[in-house]
């Protein structure tokens, strides 16, 4: 933060939602309070995504904190799914390194398609499974443990009414808060999306972009989500991580400097993301 910002009598200051630390800016889904001292929950140094010894994607730097809220954008086929599967470690890096914080906990929700909708399963049960130690219902204090992390993360996400009703018959907007559930109900770092919201309206698919900031907000924990949505996704996003495959292009930094970007405008519309000045941005990427 510069110092003269400080002086401005006419631009209240906000408080940091990590540290408490005044921050500003001209909007505020928009003013990333970097927290340089602190260790990334994950960082990607050179990392180059692929399959066997052959890369997808060119070399992409990035670091991950908690508060942090990521949108992975690129069109269909451009490797996002391969890059988060290898920030996660369920694929190994071609190049480069993915380092995590000691203990880190993930929760991640991958693409609708890779559950079995058609399971006889309740809510509950598709809750319960994001419990490492799964059941172990002969064990009375573990339990109780799961019964409290169960009505913890089913109040946060006004589930409790569902958690009896068969899961295939809920809305599309309800399948994806039993998902998150699953996903939050160990407690995770970091909580990963594959297209979260593929399957919704618009009405749904902004509710669940509003939740998901919120719990980002409440339980300060670091997001990253692939989406189609650019505009939605980019309202509640602090960072973006831009890949083409095509292009052989990986960006990954604020939304007004990767918006900015010419390999960026050359697929979407720098405007069109909602970014204070990004009208200033794409045309001087163009000029």
């Amino acid at each position: 933060m510069m110092e003269g910002d400080v002086q401005q009598p006419s631009e209240p200051a906000d408080d940091c939602d990590h540290c408490g630390a005044p921050v500003r800016g001209e909007n505020p889904q928009f003013r990333a309070h970097r927290h340089l001292d602190v260790p990334p929950l994950l960082e990607a140094r050179a990392l180059q995504a692929g399959f066997g010894q052959r890369a997808i994607l060119p070399p992409i730097d990035f670091r991950l904190h908690a508060g942090e809220f990521w949108a992975l954008i690129g069109r269909n086929g451009s490797g996002k799914t391969t890059l988060i599967r290898t920030l996660l470690g369920l694929l190994p890096a071609v190049r480069g390194s993915v380092r995590r914080r000691s203990g880190l906990r993930t929760g991640y929700v991958p693409q609708r398609d890779a559950f079995d909708l058609d399971l006889p399963a309740r809510a509950i049960d598709v809750l319960r499974g994001g419990l490492d130690s799964g059941w172990s219902f002969l064990n009375p204090l573990h339990a109780r443990r799961t019964r409290d992390a169960v009505h913890r993360v089913g109040t946060d996400l006004e589930l409790l009414p569902l958690l009896d009703h068969p899961f295939r018959e809920l809305s599309e907007g309800q399948k994806q808060r039993v998902l998150m559930a699953r996903a939050l109900v160990s407690k995770p770092h970091i909580l990963v999306l594959d297209e979260p919201t593929s399957a919704m309206d618009i009405v749904a698919e902004r509710d669940t972009f509003r939740l998901i900031d919120q719990i980002r907000r409440e339980q300060d924990i670091g997001i990253i989500v692939v989406s189609h949505h650019l505009a939605l996704v980019a309202s509640h996003a602090t960072d973006i991580l831009f890949v083409d495959r095509e292009d052989g292009t990986a960006l990954a930094g604020c939304i007004e400097d990767v918006a900015g970007h010419p390999a960026f405008t050359r697929r979407f519309s720098a405007f069109d993301c909602g970014v204070p000045g990004a009208h200033a941005a794409h045309a001087h990427a163009h000029a």
